[in-house]
């Protein structure tokens, strides 16, 4: 490993940028603490996943920056980056995290509502008479 490895993730309007270094395990999210800004035990299961695959998670730093979207779509986001900083690290570790799916972007977005309706499908109540 070079002295780190950036990896980016996206997912609804959340951005993700991870920097991943050899380390003793400490993960730092907008400067707060990885419990502080993740209180979900599922959530950072989720975002480690990729790390406990193949490595323990003990032996790197992250520094995590994250906005936009909910926690839940951070936590995606940030899972996507982690798995990218891996593989730009480590070409081999592809095949499998790919077959994880840790390595796709979700493509899904809110639809935007259109003009002359309340949302993006729903319509307004048709009165006949």
């Amino acid at each position: 490993m070079l002295n780190e490895t950036i990896g980016i993730g996206r997912r609804k309007t959340a951005v993700s940028s991870v920097r991943l270094r050899k380390g003793t395990g400490i993960v730092d999210v907008n400067g707060r603490t990885f419990q502080e800004h993740f209180p979900l035990e599922l959530q950072r299961e989720a975002i480690l996943a990729p790390l406990k695959k193949f490595d323990s998670p003990e032996r790197y730093d992250m520094i995590i920056r994250v906005k936009g979207g909910g926690l839940e779509a951070q936590a995606i986001a940030t899972r996507l980056g982690i798995s990218r900083a891996l593989v730009s690290d480590n070409e081999a570790l592809r095949g499998e995290l790919k077959q994880l799916g840790y390595l796709t972007r979700d493509p899904r977005k809110k639809e935007r509502k259109k003009y002359g309706q309340k949302g993006a499908r729903k319509r307004f109540q048709f009165s006949k008479r």
